[in-house]
């Protein structure tokens, strides 16, 4: 896509600190860097968010992040985690219209970045729960 910033610099057109490159994914470091390492891993291919990949895409995409987890894991051995982030959509605060996976490690408590998801588990009690399954699974094609 023309106008798309994660296009230009996978196609080189815009610098990047790249961390991996293979025929269909693209992984460099977030110029933000969150914490020391923060990587984004792309397809090559332009998909504006996770709504657009077909399971081809997918396998290809996440297959290669436990690869490139293991070597941020070897390159900073005083990392004690790793969060595994991808936003879709605006709403969910996705900022560049070109899928993405933040590779984001975690040193400590301390290191400026957390994830609050609250307790709602009184909102849901199972009842609820299973009507919310129900509805989310008869979007799935029956065979």
């Amino acid at each position: 896509m023309a106008d798309c910033l994660f296009c230009k610099i996978i196609a080189g057109e815009i610098p990047s600190a790249k961390v991996y490159e293979d025929d269909e994914v693209y992984a460099f470091l977030d110029i933000t860097q969150v914490t020391e390492g923060h990587t984004l891993v792309v397809p090559k291919k332009h998909v504006a968010d996770l709504f657009e990949y077909d399971a081809e895409l997918a396998s290809v995409v996440f297959s290669r992040l436990p690869k490139i987890a293991q070597a941020l894991e070897k390159a900073f051995p005083e990392m004690a985690g790793l969060n595994v982030l991808n936003n879709n959509k605006e709403l969910a605060y996705q900022s560049v219209f070109h899928s993405h996976i933040h590779l984001i490690p975690r040193y400590g408590k301390d290191d400026d970045f957390s994830i609050h998801f609250g307790n709602h588990m009184a909102d849901y009690p199972q009842e609820k729960l299973q009507a919310v399954a129900e509805k989310i699974s008869k979007e799935f094609p029956h065979d």
